[in-house]
């Protein structure tokens, strides 16, 4: 084993063929499914004619519509569902439940904490990590993604807020400062999902250990949960919202991914004659 095996270089094109390809012993660039290989098939027929970075941000964009669309048959459903007092029979008691486990103290902790996932805290906390990452990486490709993860779940929030127009629990019941906007779905919760779900994946691409990778979800999973619930317990939010923006959430996630693991194919198999 040469030395460029033991210590296999972390930057640019050859950085992501040779750390990003294999996670746990998976192989991202393989397809087993026959809509995988069809999908493979026309990634690598657009990287030839375009480059593999264009196929990236084409794939990410076309994933984005599929998203929003998702999103308003969701949230058609998520009517149905409130209408029906299914599962947002639960709104309510869960509210009650929040509202006696409040104190001074830890409204302000909450508060701060839910700021993390906000309109200002969460983009600056995003392009943070995105930089870092690029700069270590020597590549675009952190940025594609986390910057169009970004876009399209903020995307996806507008269009289910303008969709549903869903009032928010009761002023008397939340903690300030207080919000107007439509309460489904909550963009802090599908916010947090899809951002942290990025960075943690990135991340994991590039350790060894699997008590790392492990660590990694495990930190996301929490941020992105107790974010959601943050904004049950503030009473910004029913919880049906949470539940859905997490859902909303983990499907565009999913789709981000894929969209990764295409353009990793078409770096690690590229079509002849294809431009880099």
């Amino acid at each position: 084993m040469s030395l460029t095996d033991r210590n296999p270089p972390d930057g640019g094109v050859t950085g992501e063929v040779q750390r990003d390809r294999f996670v746990g012993g998976q192989d991202l660039t393989r397809w087993d499914t026959r809509v995988g290989q069809v999908l493979a098939f026309i990634v690598q027929r657009i990287s030839s004619l375009l480059g593999s970075h264009a196929a990236l941000i084409i794939t990410l964009v076309i994933g984005a519509v599929l998203a929003i669309s998702l999103t308003a048959v969701f949230a058609q459903v998520y009517e149905s569902v409130v209408e029906a007092d299914g599962v947002a029979g639960l709104d309510h008691p869960v509210l009650d439940g929040a509202k006696t486990l409040r104190s001074p103290a830890l409204d302000i902790l909450t508060t701060a904490y839910t700021d993390i996932g906000g309109t200002i805290g969460m983009p600056v906390l995003a392009l943070a990590v995105m930089a870092g990452l690029a700069v270590r990486r020597r590549s675009w490709t952190p940025v594609i993604l986390i910057v169009v993860a970004g876009v399209g779940s903020l995307l996806m929030t507008i269009a289910g807020k303008r969709l549903i127009g869903r009032t928010r629990p009761p002023l008397m019941d939340a903690v300030p400062p207080y919000e107007y906007s439509a309460s489904f779905p909550s963009g802090h919760s599908l916010n947090s999902v899809v951002i942290a779900g990025i960075v943690a994946y990135l991340i994991v691409l590039r350790l060894r250990s699997h008590r790392a990778r492990v660590l990694i979800i495990v930190a996301a999973a929490v941020f992105a949960a107790t974010m959601g619930l943050s904004r049950v317990y503030l009473g910004h939010h029913w919880l049906t919202d949470v539940l859905a923006a997490w859902a909303l959430g983990a499907a565009w996630l999913a789709l981000v991914i894929t969209a990764h693991r295409l353009y990793l194919t078409t770096r690690v198999h590229p079509p002849a004659g294809s431009r880099s």
